[in-house]
């Protein structure tokens, strides 16, 4: 009996490890670094220029540099999405794909953006 109420336990104890590691959430790595910024406007012109991001612990910084003008931003990474005030009505939201590319959009969806590092 004492070594099937040992295995039992190792078993439970098994299940448990499993569904505590499903519940927890999952850590995106950080998106720190230097990006190239394809984007579209809301009236569908296209643009490209730079992004650099500085993200520390989830909290994130960037600064655009978009055909000659430049633009920062400050927000907040939460797994793989990250949401950015940058002085507009509406942020930018992004998420950030298996290849490590940042997809977003702004304007409130009517504008895209893609930063590939």
């Amino acid at each position: 009996m004492t070594g099937s109420l040992s295995a039992s336990r190792g078993f439970l104890a098994g299940i448990a490890a499993v569904f505590t590691a499903a519940a927890l959430p999952a850590f995106a790595q950080s998106v720190s670094g230097v990006y190239r910024a394809e984007g579209r406007n809301p009236d569908g012109s296209s643009y490209t220029g730079t992004v650099q991001i500085q993200d520390s612990g989830g909290s994130v910084q960037m600064q655009w540099s978009i055909a000659g003008q430049s633009y920062s931003g400050n927000g907040s990474r939460n797994g793989d999405v990250v949401w950015v005030d940058w002085g507009q009505t509406h942020p930018v939201v992004y998420v950030r794909m298996p290849s490590g590319e940042l997809h977003g959009t702004w304007a409130n969806g009517r504008a895209l953006e893609r930063l590939i590092p």
